[in-house]
């Protein structure tokens, strides 16, 4: 009976309510597009540094880390590495030998990140053949490289042109060969865009002379929250003190900080939000409470008690909060899933001026369902503790002077 009184008083005044309701749906539509905003940022930076280049989980000889140089890698071996794959969650392993050389075309030359690698294994964690924009991609014997976008335009350089490198191998070994560009790849990461070279595992090896040598095993797995478990299983077997597992949290720490530190701005920019929120639906209750002196006065001198009405009251402002709750929940949906899937890339201009943060110039959107549900839970919550004004003001109310009014 309540709730039904409750319903009808709503729609007595539509163009009070209706104010009500929009002044949440627009709460709930602003909150939800911009802590999307927000994870869908963090979720990109993540995937960029994570999946697409560091991996969830690296093996790697101990003391790499810290000195990643070419002397601190080890021998590949298939049989143990194969091993790591029959733990639940892990889908397969990419090995890769990484080191440094300069690259040289004509008159340019630019330090470079050349990582040798299995391309069917690679593409399948990074994947790379999705970022081919011009050539084609590596096979297991290759003796072409893939050059990123950003060193090939600073080299002057395009497929089919031969590029000079010139390192050091193992253990002091001369490294120099040339190489024909066989395709160019573009990385959304700037730093990976402007100096990255990919050849083939086996090419590397023979560059480096660093023959049956790689110098950290990448996994690919189902779930990036599964990696604490899978890293624990994997150091049970190998349990040499000659390795290190670490897990993409310990692998990018910088990231992680970077990312804390802005979410903690970013949730300070919400409970402004919700602040400036908050005070529009006060105004509506103060509005509705201010509107109803006389309703109120009537009802309390012809017997109703307080309580009841207060009841009705606070039904009336939890229907109208759910209402625009589901409206705002409704319209933020099918938008933010529209630009999930087509992300908004910035303008050239305004894209370099990003891109020299180290920052991919993209705004992405995510779809964590905890998006909606929280701002769903704090409307709510900001609504209930603002409907305490109206309740208040029932309390304290004299109907006599109420219906002078």
């Amino acid at each position: 009976m309540y709730s039904v009184l409750a319903w009808r008083n709503i729609w007595r005044n539509k163009r009070r309510s209706l104010i009500t309701i929009l002044s949440i749906t627009f709460a709930v539509l602003l909150a939800c597009a911009m802590r999307s905003m927000q994870l869908g940022s963090y979720d990109r930076m993540i995937e960029n540094s994570v999946r697409f280049y560091m991996g969830y989980i690296q093996i790697h000889k101990d003391g790499y880390w810290n000195d990643k140089v070419i002397d601190n890698s080890f021998h590949y071996d298939s049989v143990k590495l194969n091993q790591v794959t029959e733990i639940k969650g892990v889908q397969t392993y990419v090995p890769r030998l990484e080191s440094f050389a300069l690259a040289s075309y004509k008159n340019q030359t630019k330090g470079s990140l050349i990582m040798g690698v299995d391309p069917r294994r690679e593409n399948d964690l990074t994947r790379v053949k999705e970022k081919l924009v011009e050539g084609s991609y590596l096979t297991s014997d290759d003796e072409g490289v893939l050059v990123s976008k950003g060193l090939a335009e600073y080299l002057n350089a395009t497929v089919g042109d031969t590029l000079v490198l010139l390192g050091q191998g193992y253990h002091g070994a001369n490294a120099a060969g040339l190489f024909p560009i066989k395709g160019i790849v573009r990385f959304a990461m700037p730093e990976q865009n402007n100096q990255m070279i990919y050849m083939s595992l086996a090419k590397a090896q023979w560059f480096y002379a660093a023959d049956q040598l790689i110098t950290s095993a990448a996994l690919l797995i189902d779930d990036a929250d599964e990696a604490p478990r899978i890293v624990r299983e994997i150091k049970k077997s190998f349990s040499s003190e000659d390795f290190e597992v670490m897990d993409w949290k310990e692998l990018v720490p910088d990231l992680i900080q970077s990312i804390e530190l802005d979410s903690i701005s970013g949730k300070i920019m919400l409970m402004i939000l919700y602040v400036v929120i908050g005070f529009g639906m006060f105004g509506t209750y103060l509005m509705m409470t201010a509107e109803r002196q006389y309703e109120f006065g009537v009802m309390l001198a012809v017997g109703m008690k307080r309580l009841r009405l207060q009841t009705i009251i606070l039904l009336e402002i939890t229907m109208m909060t759910a209402v625009g709750v589901l409206v705002g929940i409704t319209i933020s949906l099918p938008l933010l899933t529209y630009f999930h899937f087509n992300p908004i890339y910035f303008s050239q201009d305004a894209a370099k001026a990003i891109e020299n943060f180290g920052v991919e110039a993209v705004y992405a959107f995510s779809l964590d369902p905890t998006i909606f549900t929280n701002q769903a839970y704090a409307i709510f919550i900001m609504a209930i503790i603002l409907a305490g004004y109206p309740v208040w003001s029932i309390y304290k109310m004299n109907p006599v002077e109420s219906m002078r009014a």
